[in-house]
């Protein structure tokens, strides 16, 4: 019986990619599927009342890593703080959050995040995909919990993990399936 070996759990191969922004590369998974993943850093926003969580993928676009979170005040300062960051990292995208509820539906909440989303179109000129956030900020807060956190010591972090897990979710389904997942906001 012939035995079939499989890469390392969370091994990747790049093959044949140029790092230029937007364009795509073949990635073969750990199942040895290749499928194909824009090359590109994007930037994940998860937009609170009191912050805006922040998270930005590596170059390749594989890894999502978190930032300091942005106050949420005024616009003018958020949206300035926002530009400053793209210009820096030079993002392919934006995914945003989008808060669904467990029975699927939109809601208010789900209403603020596209006007959001738009608000951040606009003002930066990038493509902006809504992606479903459903149980994030759940997910960050059980993390901070299990690291010994209390709720009110990670207060200031947990929306930029909640954009973390976010972003990572929609790097690792287009890895997945080679369609970036939720909609964009035109």
């Amino acid at each position: 019986v012939a035995k079939r070996t499989w890469p390392r759990a969370g091994a990747l191969i790049r093959r044949n990619s140029r790092l230029l922004s937007g364009t795509s590369t073949r990635i073969y998974g750990i199942d040895g599927r290749p499928t194909s993943v824009r090359i590109g850093r994007r930037l994940g926003l998860d937009p609170g009342s009191v912050r805006i969580g922040i998270a930005v993928t590596d170059r390749e676009g594989l890894v999502a890593s978190r930032r300091e979170p942005i106050p949420a005040g005024e616009d003018e300062v958020w949206l300035a703080a926002l530009r400053e960051l793209a210009d820096e990292i030079e993002p392919i995208e934006v995914v945003v959050g989008l808060p669904v509820g467990m029975d699927g539906r939109s809601g208010a909440a789900a209403e603020r995040a596209r006007v959001f989303a738009a608000r951040v179109r606009d003002h930066l000129s990038i493509p902006v995909r809504l992606v479903d956030e459903r149980l994030s900020t759940v997910q960050a807060q059980r993390g901070f919990h299990d690291q010994g956190r209390s709720v009110r010591q990670s207060r200031t972090m947990i929306d930029s993990a909640a954009a973390e897990i976010v972003l990572q979710h929609a790097v690792d389904t287009e890895r997945a399936t080679g369609q970036p997942p939720g909609e964009v906001h035109l």
